[in-house]
């Protein structure tokens, strides 16, 4: 029928002109479509594209993960969640510079968390009393005072090292006997004048003012007897005479009553002027 239509169409196109020769060239149209295969769907190339792109994807997540390694992506995913602040609003104004509440990163404080904390140092030279004064500071179940912290000679060796060992200290980082169970609300340590303190004092006294350190200068009255009790303490290095060992410093009313019997010595008196 397609052949006889075709030559009929074609003698048309010869026999009646114009119009023969619109119709012919409409069915041969026809004829060419129905010949052609169908196109295919644009779907399957859309999922290949896609799955290409997935696999991609993980591949290259995969090798993020490899590079930054298990920590880092933990630390990157990881959710921190908004601490709830404390009430200031009971610490009178001129307080608000030296009430602090630090954040250890040894330990947790979870319920001493709104406990203000307020620091201290105390500035003193040997032989002043101050190992008294600040055994009284520690029977305190909520003070903390962690001695001559800078007694190491690598602690204070520049002042980077003595801000270092400083804020240990005051983020309550620092492990002593004078650490406390209960709820720290004062810390601070003892720092001689000649344990770096003199020879950096200006970079010292910028931190004490910015960090809100109260200062507490102890000294003694009596100079004899502090020269006294460096002699004797000299005397004790080397003779060992509370029971085999030296002790530099006293506690209790009876070690002090032991030490002051069992120890006599003679006072060079040329070593000082008498004044008229």
């Amino acid at each position: 029928f397609l052949a006889d239509g075709a030559m009929w169409g074609a003698k048309g196109e010869e026999k009646a002109g114009g119009a023969c020769e619109e119709w012919s060239y409409q069915l041969g149209n026809k004829d060419t479509l129905s010949l052609k295969a169908p196109k295919k769907s644009p779907l399957a190339l859309r999922m290949v594209v896609l799955t290409m792109t997935m696999i991609c994807g993980v591949f290259i997540c995969s090798m993020c993960m490899k590079q930054l390694g298990s920590d880092s992506w933990s630390r990157i995913v990881k959710i921190q969640v908004a601490e709830q602040s404390c009430n200031k609003s009971l610490i009178p104004p001129s307080e608000v510079q030296f009430v602090h509440y630090p954040q250890p990163l040894n330990y947790s404080r979870k319920e001493c968390t709104c406990t203000p904390v307020r620091f201290f140092a105390i500035i003193s030279s040997q032989r002043s009393g101050s190992g008294w004064f600040e055994t009284l500071l520690n029977s305190h179940i909520n003070v903390s005072s962690n001695g001559e912290i800078f007694s190491k000679k690598e602690r204070r060796i520049n002042i980077s090292s003595i801000i270092k060992t400083m804020d240990m200290v005051y983020n309550l980082d620092w492990n002593s006997s004078a650490s406390k169970n209960e709820c720290t609300a004062a810390a601070g340590f003892k720092w001689m004048l000649n344990q770096g303190l003199v020879a950096n004092q200006a970079a010292v006294v910028d931190y004490f003012n910015q960090r809100g350190v109260s200062v507490i200068f102890l000294f003694r009255r009596n100079l004899l007897r502090q020269m006294v009790s460096q002699l004797a303490n000299n005397h004790d290095r080397y003779l060992k005479q509370l029971k085999g060992k030296h002790k530099a410093h006293v506690h209790t009313k009876d070690e002090v009553v032991l030490d002051s019997i069992s120890f006599k010595f003679q006072l060079p008196l040329a070593n000082f002027s008498v004044c008229e």
